[in-house]
């Protein structure tokens, strides 16, 4: 019982997201000539740790503040829960979170003297999007930024780096869209939080824009990623089965109705679960394109 609860902490609904943004950056590295299993498995091991350190020192520096016993609950923001029911302390929360960022010092280590110095740059980006984000990041404006590069663009690099030990252009390109759609994950997430958010001087979008505003700039930003994913076959410089990630357009208009009407919880709740398929689903379905085009178009 006392594992599930650690378990549980990590917020594990949330870290499917690392398995896909790693299996995109593979992907991607397959289709360009570069496939190692083992370096696969161990970059995604490393993923899931960061991302369980964001997730971990969030909930953590979310009560020391005081936000997480004023935020509503809603199976996609809110916390875990863990702490104010005092299921584990502060401080076991904390060593969880610090933990889980010195384990993937080895395995950073192990990439950057086996396929590079070039991705130590990548790496020190990353800790900072991790380590400032609660405490100082989400203190400035339009702190969404960081989440789109940390949890976003910056990992499917990683994922491919390993693989080639380089970085392209196309590579860059097709790593966009993660980082747009994450930014839109965390975007949409924090309307239910802008009371809450206010009270701790937070200075998310919501808050300094309104959720209207806010909104606009989600929906701007969603209909933006599959132009992207479309401008980038049409350059030549993103296969055409990549275009299978369209696939997804179905579920972001239903999210970017919700977002639009941010007022009522019974628009914005379908809104963030269609929001979360979008983010899932269409870096899931751009790395099969990429495979597809590898078997298809080699």
């Amino acid at each position: 019982m006392r594992l599930k609860i650690w378990f549980l902490e990590t917020r594990p609904q949330f870290l499917l997201l690392s398995v896909v943004l790693a299996f995109l950056g593979a992907s991607i590295a397959w289709y360009d000539g570069a496939f190692h299993l083992g370096f696969a498995l161990l970059a995604m091991v490393g993923l899931l740790l960061a991302h369980t350190s964001v997730n971990v020192l969030n909930d953590y520096f979310d009560y020391r503040s005081g936000i997480d016993l004023a935020t509503p609950k809603t199976p996609f923001s809110g916390g875990s829960g863990i702490l104010p029911a005092a299921r584990l302390t502060p401080t076991q929360v904390l060593w969880l979170g610090v933990v889980s960022l010195l384990l993937t010092v080895p395995i950073g280590i192990y990439f950057v003297l086996t396929r590079g110095w070039l991705l130590l740059p990548l790496i020190l980006a990353g800790a900072l999007c991790i380590v400032l984000y609660t405490p100082f990041i989400l203190k400035t404006k339009w702190p969404e930024w960081a989440a789109g590069l940390g949890l976003g663009t910056l990992p499917v690099l990683g994922a491919y780096f390993v693989q080639t030990a380089s970085y392209t252009w196309p590579a860059v390109i097709a790593s966009v869209p993660s980082g747009i759609l994450v930014h839109n994950l965390l975007l949409l997430n924090e309307f239910p939080d802008v009371e809450a958010d206010r009270t701790a001087n937070r200075q998310t979008l919501p808050i300094i824009i309104g959720r209207e505003r806010a909104g606009i700039v989600y929906s701007a930003l969603t209909i933006m990623v599959y132009l992207w994913i479309v401008g980038g076959v049409v350059a030549r410089v993103m296969p055409a089965f990549a275009l299978v990630a369209l696939l997804t357009l179905p579920f972001a208009v239903k999210a970017i109705r919700g977002a639009l009407k941010p007022a009522g919880m019974e628009q914005l709740m379908p809104a963030m679960a269609n929001n979360v398929l979008v983010v899932l689903l269409t870096q899931l379905l751009l790395g099969i394109g990429y495979i597809l085009a590898g078997i298809f178009e080699g």
